[in-house]
């Protein structure tokens, strides 16, 4: 007679309380199945309060110490800027505590690789927030793709281009996403990891990337424009271009195969279109309502050994190595 599997309560301790907790992840962790969000910490007493109180969490911390050895607390989701991912893993780490951690998963891929072997080391598990990988949309892309739907794949093409963020022209109020100290870069590290890491996940790892970067417009020190290619170990090549001093909004993803070519989009849920020589098909997605919620529930479930997680500390790292090529150019000046 079978048993049936039972599933533990993973009860989560969040450091950092920004603007991506509050409806992408955050509730995430109270609407999963078998978690529950019991502590918050922000350096900031009085926003940690807050934010515990208008989001039903029953504790809050000022100091990220004490929120990872609450002995209710099972495992970390680190929702921090870049600048102090290491830092918390390696706290987490240290306190055999599970560690989610939000993209992208550090500063540079040696970061990534201290984050992770601090986890091995301790016996547990880093998972990092390139969430799209749970998306039902882009989960259909790697099912068109293994299936042979557009035949041998070729090349990948990534374009992105933006206008210049009317914040950043004020040097006393530069977002932190535009300070590489913190950040690791610019606007690239911000949204094009999220681009690569697709690529990662769908036609597999990188394994040569070449780039040129710059400073166009002036407004900011990081990087505000990127072109690169690259090859994936498959053999597929691919080519990039982003840049955040445009005159509008514009991003789209081609790969392109012998028989056909898929096209999307990966900050706007529009439509997956599938091209062939016989048909053009379009697939149409909505978000969920906490974006980051089905990566969680998976990464609840692989810490009840109930399937895997798709990222992990070792896939993200691989993406934090193909920016460190990719900006060279500018982290060597």
């Amino acid at each position: 007679m079978s048993r049936e599997f039972v599933m533990r309560t993973i009860r989560w301790g969040m450091i950092g309380c920004g603007e991506v907790t509050e409806v992408k992840s955050g509730p995430g962790f109270q609407r999963a199945r078998n978690a529950q969000l019991v502590a918050v910490m922000r350096r900031n007493a009085d926003l940690a309060r807050d934010y515990a109180q208008r989001h039903g969490v029953p504790r809050w911390y000022d100091d990220a110490e004490a929120l990872v050895h609450d002995p209710e607390v099972d495992a970390v989701y680190v929702a921090t800027p870049p600048s102090t991912h290491k830092e918390y893993t390696l706290l987490s780490a240290a306190a055999a505590k599970p560690v989610y951690v939000e993209k992208p998963m550090a500063l540079n891929a040696a970061e990534c690789e201290e984050m992770i072997n601090a986890c091995r080391a301790a016996g547990v598990p880093l998972f990092v927030a390139y969430y799209r990988r749970a998306l039902e949309r882009y989960r259909m892309v790697k099912e068109l793709i293994d299936n042979g739907r557009i035949g041998a794949i070729r090349f990948a093409a990534i374009t992105l281009y933006r206008p210049l963020l009317k914040a950043t022209t004020d040097d006393h109020a530069l977002p932190w996403r535009v300070n590489p100290e913190v950040a690791g870069g610019g606007l690239f590290v911000d949204l094009g990891s999220h681009m690569l890491d697709l690529l990662d996940y769908l036609l597999g790892p990188i394994q040569a990337a070449h780039g040129l970067a710059g400073n166009q417009a002036g407004q900011y020190p990081a990087e505000d424009i990127v072109s690169a290619t690259f090859r994936f170990e498959s053999g597929v090549y691919g080519m990039g271009t982003w840049c955040f001093s445009g005159f509008e909004r514009w991003e789209r993803t081609e790969i392109v195969g012998s028989k056909g070519k898929i096209s999307y989009a990966t900050f706007h849920p529009q439509p997956v279109q599938l091209t062939t020589a016989d048909a053009y098909t379009e697939f149409v997605f909505d978000d969920p309502p906490h974006v980051q919620q089905p990566l969680i529930q998976m990464v609840v479930d692989a810490l009840n050994g109930n399937g895997q997680c798709p990222s992990t500390g070792e896939s993200a790292a691989r993406t934090s190595w193909v920016i460190d090529q990719l900006l060279n150019d500018v982290r060597n000046t």
